[in-house]
């Protein structure tokens, strides 16, 4: 395989989410994910992890989706204790950044307390690209001694990136063999990628809480074929 990271975010999700992303594994060519440890299926996904080692799982930090695992962020949950931001949060004009390590930091700890190995940040919604943020990713990249998802929108100096290139465009109207195809042609020679990617079966949690599900389904069909890459 070319030096070339499938990584499928949101496990962790639910149930339908993990079984996706598991079978995309086993018979395709997904090799990372990264987990949400604070969804309904996060238990389920850990029990997955540890039944396969060999796929890679690291974080998908969230800001965008559940509860807070650490208490005393008042800032950033509603009045049912949900995080408060959504995927708007690109134009949230003041944000506790103070909360936001707190609460990350706590998230990246109890993803270490399921025992299995970090390999790597990134972010529901890619939040940690959000500059205010930026300083929070760098130190929580070298406190835990793991690379961190390039998303950036503009140069960022002394974070250790996952790679040197990355690509959303595997989603949407761009799921298909001839899609993933083109990303992969179109990289830069010698380059290390990573495309992102939402593998999944849907299921009543699925339904209910993600306008994204039939495209998941499809990107389960691409990324089950296992002689892409």
């Amino acid at each position: 395989m070319r030096n070339v990271i499938i990584n499928a975010d949101d496990f962790g999700l639910c149930r339908g989410v993990n079984y996706g992303i598991l079978d995309s594994h086993r018979f395709g060519i997904v090799n990372s994910t990264t987990m949400l440890v604070n969804m309904p299926g996060t238990e389920h996904a850990v029990e997955l992890a540890r039944i396969h080692p060999e796929l890679q799982v690291g974080i998908h930090l969230s800001l965008t989706c559940g509860r807070p695992v650490s208490g005393g962020v008042p800032s950033l949950v509603n009045e049912k204790g949900y995080f408060r931001y959504t995927s708007r949060i690109f134009e949230e004009k003041e944000i506790n950044v103070n909360e936001v390590e707190m609460e990350w930091e706590t998230q990246i700890d109890r993803f270490l307390s399921f025992g299995l190995p970090l390999s790597h940040i990134d972010s529901h919604h890619h939040v940690h690209s959000f500059r205010p943020l930026i300083p929070i990713v760098k130190r929580l990249s070298e406190r835990y001694g793991v690379p961190v998802r390039n998303v950036f929108e503009e140069d960022v100096e002394g974070i250790n990136l996952l790679t040197d290139q990355f690509s959303m465009d595997f989603y949407g109207e761009g799921v298909s063999v001839e899609g993933l195809k083109g990303i992969l042609k179109s990289s830069r020679a010698g380059e290390s990628l990573e495309i992102m990617c939402h593998p999944a079966y849907i299921d009543s949690f699925l339904k209910e809480n993600s306008s994204y599900c039939e495209e998941r389904l499809r990107e389960l069909d691409v990324l089950s074929k296992s002689n892409l890459l």
